[in-house]
């Protein structure tokens, strides 16, 4: 039995021995006010003890407190766990919030499964109740969906796939939450709801559940479509981290990552383009992303190139190797990038976790593993992807060198792969028979000289991953 089985499981056992209040006295009508959900800006804190992913959190945890605190940093929209055996919550939490603070706009969270769910929320206190499609039939999100807009709240109907996907487009809901945690495996993906977006086909106001830990992640949602963030752990933890995610929704939002997740997997990046007849080429092949290297190099780039392919619809990467010590961007290339004609930076040098953000956004990190211990360096970037690299002691990539495949093997259980280093017409297929990577990197193999890329190597090398 998965997870949330389990905590279905026991949660209808324990509806059986207490009743849907739970032995908590309520009243018969509600008392407190009825309050719209969807706020702006829309960041929902949640109040939150433990949980099955995480363990402790904060179990002396006092909700009325917590609700405070959001309060008294502007948030307005609230999310209480109510589920007593693996979050530690209680209806009790979100009744003494509501009573508190009438005007704010509560969320009951739990695994609710009967219309009697939705009248206890909605006399609790509840302005909104969240559904989560995957432990309920068709009929019953239904009937939950009506009931719960019956009495004026709010529902959002939390999707974690196709199969959720078609039970929730029977109901059509205004708020879908999409969850960045596998609630089976438990492991946090900020790519899992942008491709799941791409499904729903109804007009909706999209949530983005679970994973944010940084403004920069913030960032990457809400320029990926998402109206609201939901988020536990990390504002219990770090409550200051409130006021970096507001300011989020006032910066301008960029779209390379959702831009990549409506294509199809596997992912290919061609790398090191010097001219316009590469560019056009490959993307007119399949690639999916084009390089562009500013940095020491037989490939290096041209500025005003990017102005000459601005009309090229594909993905443009700049690749940048910051100065050790130094690490600041070329302000050419942040122009390419603050202007449009770069989609997104990749870092292939010793940038540090906490400084690649500051640098430049979009932007994800390439790294070199010289050892196995460096796979365990992918786990502390921030960026939803590490692309790695076959290491070289005098060369940032473009070497022709392939990464050990004891190396590989280990990031495979880890992480998705994002793999570059020596990959060619010749060997990327069984590469991606033997390791299924989601993005494929590659340049020196294509070409006939350095900088100028060999039409056929290009298109046979795209159709062995395409293909």
């Amino acid at each position: 039995m998965d997870i949330l089985s389990e905590i279905v499981n026991k949660r209808r056992n324990l509806v059986r021995e207490k009743g849907y209040e739970m032995g908590i006295s309520l009243p018969r009508n509600r008392t407190v006010p009825l309050n719209s959900f969807v706020k702006d800006p829309f960041l929902i804190c949640e109040v939150k003890r433990k949980s099955p992913s995480r363990g402790n959190i904060s179990v002396d945890l006092d909700a009325q407190k917590q609700a405070e605190l959001y309060y008294s940093r502007g948030i307005r929209s609230v999310s209480v766990l109510t589920e007593q055996n693996y979050f530690a919550g209680s209806l009790s939490d979100l009744v003494s919030i509501k009573q508190a603070f009438p005007d704010l706009a509560v969320l009951r969270k739990d695994f609710l499964f009967s219309t009697e769910d939705i009248d206890v929320s909605y006399r609790a206190g509840a302005d909104a109740v969240l559904l989560i499609a995957s432990i309920l039939s068709v009929d019953e999100l239904r009937a939950l969906y009506k009931k719960t807009r019956e009495l004026g709240m709010e529902a959002l109907v939390e999707v974690h796939g196709k199969e959720d996907i078609i039970k929730a487009e029977q109901v059509k809901p205004t708020l879908t939450g999409i969850n960045s945690r596998d609630l089976v495996s438990f492991r946090v993906d900020l790519t899992i709801p942008l491709s799941i977006k791409q499904m729903i086909t109804w007009k909706t106001d999209l949530v983005f559940e679970s994973g944010i830990h940084f403004q920069e992640n913030a960032l990457l949602v809400l320029g990926s479509g998402f109206r609201g963030i939901l988020v536990g752990e990390a504002v219990v933890r770090n409550p200051s981290l409130i006021d970096e995610l507001l300011k989020g929704y006032s910066l301008p939002g960029k779209n390379f990552w959702e831009r990549l997740y409506k294509r199809k997997k596997p992912f290919v990046k061609i790398c090191g383009m010097t001219n316009s007849r590469d560019a056009y080429y490959a993307r007119d092949c399949g690639a999916d992303i084009l390089g562009f290297i500013f940095a020491p190099s037989k490939r290096r780039t041209e500025p005003s190139l990017l102005e000459e392919l601005k009309d090229l619809n594909i993905l443009k990467v700049g690749v940048v190797v910051t100065e050790k010590g130094t690490e600041t961007l070329d302000p050419r290339v942040k122009d390419l990038l603050d202007n449009g004609l770069l989609d997104a930076i990749q870092f292939h040098g010793d940038e540090k976790p906490e400084r690649c953000y500051h640098l430049a956004f979009p932007y994800y990190k390439a790294l070199q593993l010289k050892d196995i211990n460096d796979v365990d360096r992918i786990a502390g970037y921030r960026c939803p992807r590490v692309l790695v690299d076959a290491f070289s002691g005098t060369e940032r990539g473009g070497t022709g060198k392939n990464i050990p495949e004891e190396y590989l093997f280990q990031v495979k259980k880890r992480f998705p792969l994002w793999i570059a280093g020596g990959l060619g017409p010749d060997n990327v297929g069984e590469v991606v028979k033997r390791f299924s990577p989601e993005l494929i990197d590659a340049s020196t193999r294509l070409e006939e000289s350095p900088g100028k890329k060999n039409p056929e190597l290009v298109a046979r090398f795209i159709q062995q991953i395409k293909g």
